[in-house]
């Protein structure tokens, strides 16, 4: 009974609808952005490498704040779309450290020395020689994005005005003042178990490379 009362719940799935979308094209955006850049950045031929990286580095303790990030979101004309949720968290810095890593650690130098020579450019030896190597290692940053934008939270609440783009998040958020039905603890739970589905489906499916990939891209001693 619960769960058909929770079923019938329109808001949930509205939320469900929009966070789906934002969390694909986010996903995807992100991967677009993260991967090419940490196999960039663990070029040793790189000019300028060390400057790049330092300064991903320092915007994981430094930023600008949220009334420039606003500003600048306002003067795009992003507010209250999906870009506006997308494009300022596309490439974590984080997340780039570690996709670096599996490329430091996971391709050796010998191999792409011998792509070079067989006269592979650098598309073609990103494509056709590192690509099938760290699937593992996309898979975990598959999984870490994923969660990061199907749980974001603060972006959609600054960004999005209109209810009929809320995500879940907010659409939980806004039970806090919903009716006797949406306030039950019991109904509440089941709109939880429901939010997090997605996610534990995710994971499931990525599982096995989860500890390959996390293993790929530790530091070695």
């Amino acid at each position: 009974e619960g769960y058909a009362r929770a079923f019938d719940y329109a808001p949930l799935w509205t939320g469900y609808g929009n966070t789906l979308k934002y969390t694909v094209v986010g996903t995807a955006v992100a991967l677009l952005c993260t991967i090419p850049a940490g196999y960039a950045l663990s070029r040793m031929d790189l000019p300028g490498r060390r400057v790049i990286m330092f300064l991903f580095t320092f915007t994981m303790f430094f930023s600008g704040g949220i009334i420039p990030l606003y500003l600048v979101i306002k003067s795009l004309h992003m507010y209250d779309t999906i870009w506006a949720i997308v494009l300022p968290v596309a490439v974590s810095a984080y997340n780039l450290i570690v996709c670096r890593s599996f490329f430091d650690t996971g391709i050796p130098t010998e191999m792409l020395e011998a792509a070079r020579i067989d006269g592979c450019g650098e598309f073609k030896t990103f494509n056709k020689i590192v690509t099938p190597i760290l699937k593992p290692a996309f898979a975990v940053q598959i999984i870490f994005t994923f969660v990061t934008n199907w749980n974001n939270y603060f972006m959609p609440r600054l960004i999005l005005t209109s209810k009929s783009k809320y995500t879940i998040p907010l659409v939980l958020n806004a039970m806090r003042y919903a009716g006797p039905q949406e306030k039950d603890v019991g109904m509440f739970s089941l709109y939880i178990v429901l939010a997090i589905l997605p996610v534990v489906i995710v994971y499931l499916c990525l599982s096995k490379f989860i500890i390959r990939g996390v293993a790929l891209g530790s530091v070695k001693g």
